[in-house]
């Protein structure tokens, strides 16, 4: 079943756990939302409350497939312009996204599935669309065609909804909330490489996550973090080789309808919220560092990594001191951005 491709998170859980009173957590791998998914809880009540976990995320699955006929994005996305009735769930999310893509000026376009399924990044079958037929699928993309009220949706004819780049990220933030009620206080979920953090480790330190250098399957730096969630996105993940010999990768500019270029090769995102973090991953990606540095001092609201082609990484202060570069990445130039810095 599959999710959607609109961003992909690439991330590592670099440390275990070593407190002496939850030697062995709970810990399981599957598969949902087309990626595989791992969580590791710690506490008396691990394994029910990983249990519940799995059936919750399972779930949202359920609702939230493009591909599966029986879920509620699928029936919105084949409705032929008429109203579908939709879940609390799947209602928050929509909204969501839909105030996201306006927040960040439609860098992140939950409508711009046709456009991916045209370049083949939803079927492997990958394609270099013309200018034609990507300008004729443009005019069917535009979240602020998306009508939600409470309860249902109207998309129109033509239209196609992907919650791909904030997916993971919501189900995240309410798995967080599932196993705070069922009282776990330390657990890691590594959902398709989004990590939601859930308090610290059971030593009482924080959790070390590794960030995936572009292009390789090293790590070029760690950031250490607690109650929160840290989601990577870049290209580099899913790309093909045209016939012109370049490389197309999968996060699309919804302005031109064809793959991002601007310098940069991935984005992390972290804070308190997974949903945020996998909106503005995206967004930022498609929106380049110049105005993803711009947005942060507008906002504030969360912290980021940016990584350049020029093998720059560009940091918010507010984890200058959490952040650290590789010993294989030294020579690469860290700037730390501020809140009062201008360029």
């Amino acid at each position: 079943m599959r999710m959607g491709l609109t961003g992909l998170c690439i991330l590592f859980v670099l440390t275990s756990c070593g407190n002496m009173q939850y030697r062995e957590p709970a810990r399981e791998t599957f598969l949902a939302m087309d990626t595989f998914m791992t969580f590791t809880v710690y506490g008396e009540n691990a394994e029910e409350a990983l249990a519940e976990a799995k059936e919750q995320v399972l779930g949202l699955e359920k609702l939230w497939s493009v591909t599966d006929t029986e879920s509620e994005i699928y029936a919105v996305n084949h409705s032929e312009g008429r109203p579908v009735e939709i879940s609390r769930a799947t209602e928050e999310l929509v909204a969501f996204a839909l105030k996201m893509a306006a927040e960040t000026d439609g860098a992140l376009e939950p409508t711009i599935y046709p456009v991916l399924t045209a370049w083949g990044f939803t079927t492997g079958e990958y394609r270099i669309p013309s200018e034609e037929a990507l300008a004729a699928l443009l005019g069917r993309t535009g979240y602020e065609k998306a009508v939600l009220t409470e309860g249902g949706i109207c998309l129109p004819e033509g239209m196609m909804l992907d919650l791909g780049a904030v997916g993971k990220g919501y189900a995240g933030d309410l798995l967080a909330e599932l196993l705070a009620e069922e009282g776990v206080t330390s657990a890691l979920l590594d959902i398709g490489g989004n990590i939601q953090a859930i308090g610290r480790k059971p030593d009482g330190t924080e959790w070390k996550v590794g960030l995936r250098a572009p292009y390789s399957d090293a790590v070029f730096g760690s950031l250490m973090v607690s109650d929160a969630a840290v989601v990577t996105s870049g290209a580099y993940e899913r790309y093909f080789t045209g016939e012109d010999g370049k490389q197309y990768g999968h996060i699309i500019d919804p302005d031109t309808g064809y793959p991002v270029e601007n310098g940069l090769l991935s984005v992390t995102v972290a804070a308190r919220e997974g949903k945020l973090c996998d909106a503005l991953s995206t967004a930022l990606y498609v929106m380049g560092a110049e105005k993803a540095v711009n947005f942060w001092r507008e906002r504030q609201d969360f912290d980021m990594i940016l990584v350049t082609e020029d093998e720059r990484v560009l940091l918010t202060e507010g984890i200058e001191e959490r952040f650290s570069l590789d010993k294989a990445y030294q020579d690469w130039t860290k700037e730390v951005i501020k809140v009062g810095q201008r360029e």
